[in-house]
């Protein structure tokens, strides 16, 4: 039993002075290449065979033999090291050449052959990780572009009435204006329209910075139905459109009154004008699994489905609404993200001879 116990103690005092060492050899070459690392680990065990074999043996036949033996393991062991080491460095090089053509804007490929676990996992996390980095690009892209098309659209939709602002003005001053009331009241007119397209930028301003202020309260969808309804009859009338809002049902909700009623309005306004005259504009509200539905269906005969993704982008307006009627393009940009911002989702479809806007909002706490 004492010979086991000075063997045991000679053999952990040796292993343990030679592990010290390779971790000091480790902690040396922790930036090199994982090649030597891997020798370290190979020499640091038959280094510690070797000095316990020297301090335990007292036959020299014995101490010949053991080292011999350890000598033979150690070109093996060293020869596994050095082959295992370059296959996986070679394996890290070509994911890293790989990881490099995501980052200049390409999309990652995975490296052909076998891996290790790691580097395997590694390169599953990179293939996730240049999906989501093409996402963004696209993303990007598509608000540059929809950035440009609406300063190109706000700077068209501006000259028009500032230019008819000052003949007008111009008009009057030189006082050779036929009907100086009649100007007076488009000189209102447009000023009113310029304003409206200056509160929905500072609006959109506020959704894209993240800083929209809301008051959450609860209020039944009925009453905010009818109020915006009640707001869109004169413009319906004028366009000689009927607005129908029999299917609403009494759901309450946790919003802000005051932005919601904007939503409600802009959506009313939009189908409003892309209904021809004696078409119906109806509005309905519902419980559904997913929360509360709300939406408005109109005539306007459909959208292509090419732009059905980008209705509500910023500046979007279609190809047939460069009048300036049709505003900057904003309203239903608005739309969504005051909907987002109540943690809720936007969508558009077509049906027959029209297209029905739905916003679906999280339903009120019993």
């Amino acid at each position: 039993m004492r010979d086991t116990l000075l063997i045991a103690l000679y053999a952990f005092a040796g292993a343990a002075v030679t592990g010290l060492a390779g971790a000091g050899a480790l902690r040396l070459l922790r930036r090199r290449s994982l090649t030597a690392s891997l020798t370290v680990i190979a020499a640091v065990g038959v280094v510690a065979t070797l000095a316990v074999a020297w301090a335990m043996f007292l036959s020299p036949h014995d101490l010949t033999v053991v080292t011999t033996v350890v000598a033979m393991a150690a070109v093996v062991s060293l020869a596994t090291a050095l082959l295992l080491g370059r296959w996986v460095v070679a394996r890290s090089r070509e994911l890293a050449d790989a990881a490099r053509s995501f980052g200049d804007g390409g999309d990652f490929a995975a490296p052909d052959g076998p891996a290790t676990a790691e580097l395997e996992s590694l390169s599953r996390e990179l293939a996730a990780t240049s999906a989501k980095l093409a996402e963004s690009r696209d993303r990007e892209r598509a608000l540059e572009t929809s950035r440009r098309e609406l300063v190109a659209w706000i700077s068209h939709d501006l000259r028009t009435p500032l230019a008819g602002l000052r003949a007008m003005s111009e008009a009057l001053e030189d006082g050779v204006a036929a009907d100086p009331d009649r100007y007076l009241r488009q000189i209102r007119t447009e000023v009113e329209r310029l304003n409206g397209m200056v509160g929905d930028l500072f609006e959109l301003s506020r959704i894209h910075a993240g800083t929209l202020p809301l008051s959450y309260a609860r209020v039944s969808l009925y009453d905010l139905i009818g109020d915006a309804l009640a707001g869109a009859d004169p413009l319906a009338r004028e366009h000689g459109v009927r607005l129908v809002g029999d299917d609403v049902d009494a759901v309450p909700v946790e919003v802000d009154g005051k932005e919601m009623s904007r939503v409600l309005g802009n959506l009313l306004v939009n189908a409003i004008r892309r209904t021809p005259a004696d078409g119906t504009v109806a509005v309905a509200a519902e419980r559904s699994p997913e929360g509360v539905v709300v939406s408005v269906t109109d005539g306007c005969g459909g959208i292509p489905e090419e732009d059905l993704p980008r209705v509500f982008d910023t500046g979007w307006r279609g190809t047939h609404a460069r009048t300036p009627p049709a505003g900057a393009g904003l309203g239903l940009a608005i739309v969504r993200g005051i909907v987002e911002a109540h943690h809720g989702r936007a969508t558009v479809r077509n049906i027959p001879g029209g297209c029905r806007f739905e916003v679906v909002l999280p339903a009120a706490a019993s």
